[in-house]
This record gives C-alpha cells, structure tokens and sequence, in this order.
C-alpha cells in the first residue's frame, strides 16, 4: 500500500512539473508552465523610440537573436528574441492606445523555469534608456 501512495505521488509531481509554455512570438516550448516569468510595462511614448530602447537593452547586455513582427486584431506587436546569461528573452512591444506602450519582458532560465528577477532587471534599463 506504501508503494502505490509513493509511486502515485512521484507520478503527480512529474506531471505537475512537465509541460510547455507559450512564448511572446506564439511558440509553445517545453518547461515548466505555472513560473512566474514576465513583467508587463506601459508607456507614454511612441512604439518606435520603445522599441529602439529595448533593442538597445537586449544588445548591451547580451546578444539579440530574432526580430520579428505580427498582427493580432487591431494591433502590430514587434518581438525582439535574445540570450542574457545564458537566459532565453523575449520582448514584445506594442501599442495599447495612439500614445501608450506596452512592453513585456519574457525570461526563462535554460532548464525551462522562469526568471522574473532577470525580466525585471531588463525592463527596469528599457525605462531607463528612455530617460
């Protein structure tokens, strides 16, 4: 009876720590899905100088893998792809309102865990850069 308590809770735990998450391009990957692992900013600022700041921020602190652009609705989202530290990010920039932006900052670690604490230091320098 121990052992079918023990192997039914291995079972759960396995299960409840496997799994894919959806990234900022609209890709599923595998990792773990219920990690905390994007921080959403908004701006009053135009979606180009926006998304230049974050461009600049992904290339000082590590490399900028993939541009791309999609539409969904009525709004054109721009996704920057890079590595930090060994770190998968997205940035996905796009416009809220005529005057306001939104910024969310997608990391995860290379094990599939997310990394908020790395997503809030990115998004922390993009406001910064647009002092």
């Amino acid at each position: 009876m121990k052992k079918l308590v023990v192997a039914t809770a291995l079972v759960v735990t396995v299960l409840a720590g496997a799994g894919c998450y959806k990234t900022k391009e609209g890709r599923y990957r595998a990792g773990m899905p219920f990690s905390k692992d994007t921080i959403e900013s908004r701006y009053e600022r135009p979606v180009d100088q926006v998304y230049q700041a974050a461009k600049a921020t992904l290339e000082f602190n590590g490399a900028l893998n993939s541009e791309s652009s999609s539409a969904t609705g009525d709004t054109a989202a721009r996704t920057l792809t890079g590595k930090v530290n060994k770190r998968t990010l997205w940035i996905q920039v796009d416009e809220v309102e005529p005057r306001v932006t939104r910024v969310q900052v997608q990391a995860r670690k290379s094990a599939g865990r997310g990394d908020v604490d790395l997503a809030s230091e990115i998004d922390k320098q993009i406001a910064l850069r647009l002092r």
